[in-house]
C-alpha cells in the first residue's frame, strides 16, 4: 500500500511540476487562453500563429506586444463594450495593428465568414490575437474555418473547443451538417 501511495504522489508531483512550467498558449492544441492566467505568467504562445481569448485589458494587451504579437482582431460587435475606452489607440501604441472583424451574433457564424477570417489570417505576418467578450465566437468561427481545410466535423468541432468555443456549439454543428 505505501509503494502505491508513493507511486500515486509521485505522479501527482511529476504532473504538476508539468504544468506550472506551460505558460498559456502552449498547451498542445489549445488556442484558448484565459486573459488572468496569461497576465499572471507574463507571456503567451500562440498555436500555429494564433491566440484566442476574451476581451484583453491593458496588461493582457502588453503581454500580447512583448510576446511578439503582430496583429489584434476585435471580433466584438461595434456596439459591445470592451473593458478599455480605446482597444484600438492602446493596441496600436504598443505596436499591433487593430483589425475590427465583427462577429456581432449567431447568424454571422457561417462559412462565408470563415472565409474571410481566413483570408484576413493569410495576409497576417506574425503572432495574432482573435479575441470576442470569452472567445466563444472566435472558437466558432475557427471551428468552421478548420472544415474548411478538410478537417471532419468532429475534428472541427474539437478544433473550435480548443479556440474557446462553447454555447455556439450547436450553431456550428448545424452548419457543418448543411454544408
Amino acid at each position: 500500500m505505501n509503494k502505491l501511495l508513493s507511486l500515486v504522489f509521485t505522479l501527482v508531483a511529476v504532473s504538476c511540476a508539468a504544468c506550472a512550467g506551460e505558460t498559456p498558449g502552449d498547451a498542445a492544441g489549445q488556442i484558448h487562453v484565459d486573459i488572468d492566467r496569461l497576465v499572471a505568467a507574463g507571456e503567451v504562445v500562440p498555436v500555429d500563429g494564433i491566440t484566442s481569448a476574451g476581451q484583453p485589458d491593458a496588461a493582457a494587451l502588453r503581454v500580447f506586444a512583448d510576446s511578439g504579437y503582430k496583429v489584434i482582431v476585435d471580433m466584438r460587435g461595434p456596439d459591445e463594450d470592451r473593458g478599455l475606452e480605446d482597444e484600438r489607440g492602446a493596441v496600436e501604441s504598443l505596436g499591433m495593428d487593430y483589425i475590427a472583424f465583427p462577429i456581432s451574433d449567431a447568424g454571422d457564424i457561417n462559412f462565408e465568414t470563415a472565409r474571410k477570417l481566413d483570408e484576413l489570417l493569410q495576409d497576417v505576418e506574425g503572432p495574432v490575437l482573435l479575441h470576442c467578450a470569452s472567445g466563444n465566437r472566435v472558437g466558432a468561427v475557427l471551428a468552421l474555418r478548420h472544415r474548411l481545410t478538410g478537417a471532419s466535423p468532429e475534428e472541427s468541432i474539437e478544433h473550435g473547443r480548443n479556440a474557446g468555443l462553447t454555447r455556439l456549439e450547436g450553431e456550428v454543428r448545424d452548419r457543418l451538417e448543411s454544408e
